[in-house]
């Protein structure tokens, strides 16, 4: 098997796809133009304290306050409780408070991000936790021998009885490495420690790291092939960052320089449009309906056009596996978070019940992200739970509707304008082309210019052709029109706009 990590970086913003045999398992987009906030770490004020509801409302400098459960609060610098639900009666903080908190998650909606003082800190084989003294050790390192080692190593060299959770990956790293990201980690920490006793309210004392170095951090393990990057400034900011790593196994860095886009060299853009879809066609024929409410996500299971070999229980059966393999496949790909409802066929057979259950279970603990699976009810539905820290990935994706005031959804401008960076990498690898005339909606015409999303590849990929853009109010806003020209001699309208 052949796994790979793509890194592509432009303008409008970074996508991460983490591929196996072709098959893209995982999928991470974020854009330019939008503020980060999850991993944040902020000097705070305390607003108000509601006691009802045990929990505070802290401004950390942003349009909406930040919401602070009681079991997330802090003692004289140490944890009322380690997790966020059980809240002391009587809150240990008051309005005018000054506090050092981060995001846990982002803003949905209409609420502002939630927040924790649990302050934590992500390396590559380690979390620090520094106000818990508690060393965890993950639960898929099985070997004993190796968690006593783990223990004994991360316990005798820990910073100031700091609390640290060893990752899975720790299993497989040299004992000079995790010191070396236990040393990195705590100098972090006094550092976050020093500026919050001088700097002003609302600073931002730490902020979580790009995409592409999160990436690298969460996804590479053993089992990488290689990290494959189209920009070197991007190249060289993860060379920095994993200095040890870069020189142990330079081999397994590559930087892409193709003249098509990395995505499009690797054939993923059909694979992600599937992402969008309500509907997942299965490798038999039988498929899944996703369907997201506000309070929960619905994924039901159908046979379509698979009708079996025996009989209706093994019919059954066999598309309920496959469609446990493919809806753990489909969360960690949309980043599905909250109540997920699986309404699988229904089957008589208990043993077949109890196989489903277990391979979804199997297929589930692959995800990165905390999931609980209930069992299995009556009526055949199982309920998981996911840990939902980031937007998920059709928020990022899709936009209201601007044609039906919002009932449905179309695709975002960036998604758009990042559709149209792939196909001009496609159209350009024939060199006789000189020119495209590019029809577009008015709000992506706008945002071409604005933004400058396209900037990077007209210095650097498309600097010998011209493209011009004419903005058309009939032209749906996901939608494109492309002219490609041979000659440099072409009659054009008024409203055409060189881009850039």
């Amino acid at each position: 098997m052949i796994k790979n990590i793509l890194i592509d970086t432009s303008n409008i913003g970074t996508r991460v796809c983490s591929v196996e045999d072709g098959v893209l398992e995982e999928f991470s987009i974020e854009r330019n133009s939008e503020e980060k906030l999850v991993g944040n770490i902020y000097k705070g004020k305390v607003m108000n304290v509601l006691k009802g509801m045990q929990a505070a409302f802290v401004d950390i400098g942003l349009e909406k306050n930040g919401f602070l459960y009681g079991g997330d609060m802090c003692v004289d610098g140490k944890l009322v409780s380690h997790n966020g639900t059980n809240a002391p009666k009587d809150l240990p903080l008051k309005p005018g408070d000054i506090i050092l908190c981060q995001v846990l998650k982002e803003q949905f909606g209409n609420k502002g991000p939630r927040l924790t003082m649990n302050i934590s800190m992500p390396g590559r084989v380690l979390v620090m936790a520094p106000l818990v003294d508690h060393i965890a050790l993950s639960r898929k390192i099985k070997d004993d021998v190796c968690r006593e080692r783990l223990d004994d190593l991360v316990s005798s060299n820990r910073h100031n009885n700091a609390g640290y959770i060893v990752r899975t990956e720790a299993q497989e790293a040299s004992d000079e490495e995790i010191k070396l990201e236990l040393a990195e980690l705590g100098a972090r920490w006094d550092r976050i420690n020093y500026d919050f006793g001088h700097c002003s309210l609302f600073t931002k004392l730490y902020g979580e790291d790009e995409l592409a170095v999160r990436a690298v951090r969460d996804l590479l393990k053993h089992d990488v092939d290689k990290v494959i990057v189209n920009d070197l400034a991007t190249l060289e900011m993860i060379e920095k960052e994993f200095a040890y790593l870069y020189a142990k196994s330079p081999e397994m860095f590559e930087y892409y320089s193709g003249s098509d886009s990395l995505v499009n060299h690797y054939g993923l853009n059909p694979q992600i449009d599937k992402l969008l879809h309500r509907q997942v066609i299965m490798s038999n024929g039988s498929y899944l309906v996703i369907d997201r409410t506000e309070a929960l996500t619905v994924i039901d299971v159908n046979t379509g056009k698979y009708v079996g070999e025996k009989n209706l229980e093994d019919t059954v059966f066999i598309t309920n596996k496959i469609a446990a393999k493919e809806i753990a496949r489909q969360i960690r790909l949309r980043n599905l978070g909250g109540i997920i409802i699986v309404d699988f066929i229904d089957m008589i057979d208990e043993d077949h019940k109890t196989e489903v259950l277990d391979l979804l279970e199997r297929e589930m603990a692959r995800d990165r992200l905390k999931c609980t699976l209930v069992g299995m009810s009556g009526l055949g539905l199982v309920q998981i739970t996911r840990k939902k820290m980031r937007s998920m990935l059709d928020e990022m994706l899709l936009q209201p509707c601007p044609y039906c005031e919002g009932n449905s959804f179309v695709h975002a401008i960036e998604h758009v304008v990042t559709r149209i960076r792939d196909y001009l990498f496609e159209i350009f690898k024939d060199d006789s082309i000189v020119a495209v005339k590019l029809v577009v909606n008015p709000n992506v015409y706008s945002k071409l210019f604005t933004l400058k999303m396209l900037e990077k590849e007209i210095r650097e990929d498309w600097k010998y052709v011209r493209i011009y853009i004419m903005p058309d109010p009939l032209c749906h806003i996901e939608k494109f029109d492309c002219e490609r020209f041979r000659t440099s001699i072409i009659s054009l309208p008024d409203n055409a706009k060189l881009l850039y």
